[in-house]
């Protein structure tokens, strides 16, 4: 028998699904090096992490760009991420058994991530997971990124979901901050950030450090993280 009220996890992918971050991060360097640019990682990842390609691209290279020309270095930035990660392509510790258990208890899931096309088939393809997902939601499908709520707000469209019975997985504030705009709660996961970046966010109910720490029940409870275990997932 269907619920009423279906639930949802709804993920991001990089960072979260697969702890590929500081891969990102390395490619980003990489490419504004080209270009004769400096970066500094950790400012640039608070900035960005959950944007999409074609808004870094005008905010860091110029806001005149066309769409032909972001399309063209989004691809050549994503293909050097692709290169580098590639042999390090695994799940987050407790990923697989966590949403087997999902579904197990009729839990809805999807992806809603600000990755290109070609990066949601490498990792949710090459690691044999989008036959979990009821729905996958990427940057082609929204016309904005995180922080506003447009990917999340489609992903539980498609899972015929209502946003207060969805639970958003993420790594980055930009992330959490979509979660907060779609009205829905976020679990944290501290692959990138420690637990104290995500302080001043109301919608978030646990801070992790993988899935295997995570409970389903206790998470749709809403019952927020015990300060002990915050202070674990630094």
């Amino acid at each position: 028998m269907t619920s009423p009220n279906p639930r949802a996890f709804i993920f991001d992918m990089d960072g979260t699904i697969v702890d590929n971050m500081a891969f990102h991060t390395k490619s980003w360097v990489a490419f504004f090096e080209r270009r004769g640019h400096e970066i500094d990682p950790d400012d640039f990842f608070r900035a960005t992490a959950g944007r999409q390609g074609h808004e870094i691209m005008r905010t860091y290279l110029g806001s005149e760009l066309t769409n032909e020309a972001t399309a063209l270095l989004d691809a050549e930035k994503e293909e050097l991420y692709r290169e580098l990660y590639a042999p390090h392509l695994e799940t987050v510790a407790g990923f697989d058994q966590f949403i087997e258990t999902a579904q197990e208890q009729d839990v809805r899931l999807a992806v809603a991530t600000a990755a290109p096309p070609a990066n949601i088939v490498f990792t949710l393809d090459g690691l044999d997971l989008r036959r979990h997902f009821d729905a996958v939601v990427g940057a082609g499908d929204v016309a904005r990124g995180k922080p506003n709520p447009d990917v999340f707000l489609l992903a539980a469209e498609r899972c015929g979901t209502a946003p207060e019975h969805c639970i958003v997985f993420e790594d980055a504030p930009l992330g959490v901050e979509a979660a907060r705009r779609a009205g829905m709660r976020a679990v944290v996961l501290t692959t990138t950030l420690p637990a104290e970046a995500f302080a001043e966010f109301d919608n978030v109910i646990c801070v992790a450090r993988d899935f295997s720490e995570l409970d389903i029940e206790a998470l749709f409870a809403g019952r927020p993280a015990a300060t002990n275990n915050i202070q674990q997932a630094q």
